[in-house]
Parts: C-alpha cells; structure tokens; sequence
C-alpha cells in the first residue's frame, strides 16, 4: 500500500475476501487525478483472489480507461477490468476482477 500523506482517509483498511466497492469520487478526487490511481491501486490490491473491487471514479476526469486503466494493468498481472456504467452522479464504476474470478 501507498503511504499516507494526504491526509485523506483510505479507502481500504486490510484484504477484502469479497467482492466490494471502493470510493473514489470525493471532492479531494475531484482535484486530484494522481489520489484516484493511486487509492485505486491499494484497492486492488487489497482484493483477495477471485473477487473484484467496483472502483467509482470521480466524473470530473472522464472515462477510467482513458487515466486509469493502462495504470492498473501495469501494476498487476492476472487482472481483468470491465467497464460497468456511469454513476447518476457523474461518476464512473470499473470493475477490477482479480486473479481467477
């Protein structure tokens, strides 16, 4: 995991033996692109094998696959990710299946 210097409070807090959701769509996300992959990153990898993390990803920056999505196949072998939809909000949810799921 990344450390803490934001000052922000994680998104994650130990390994998630399920599947979940992880939000990134705050108003420090808003102004920070760099915050998103990066909290991103620590949710997947806080995802045990065979699950997946729903990462909801602030509207202001667009579409995941155009940031983010290069960011997390270069961080992790064995990933799969899947655009699910646009949030009512703005936001964006791409699903992260880790490992075997």
């Amino acid at each position: 995991m990344t450390e803490d210097v934001s000052g922000v409070e994680p998104v994650t807090r130990n390994e998630h033996e399920a599947s979940w959701s992880a939000n990134l769509e705050g108003p420090e996300h808003a102004a920070d692109r760099d915050l998103i992959v990066e909290e991103a990153k620590d949710a997947v990898a806080e995802t045990a094998d065979g699950y997946h993390v729903n990462l909801v990803t602030h509207g202001d920056h667009g579409h995941p696959e155009t940031y983010l999505w290069d960011e997390l196949e270069a961080a992790f072998d064995g990933v799969r990710l899947e655009y699910v939809d646009r949030c009512g909000c703005g936001g964006h949810v791409t699903r992260v299946h880790v490992g075997n799921e």
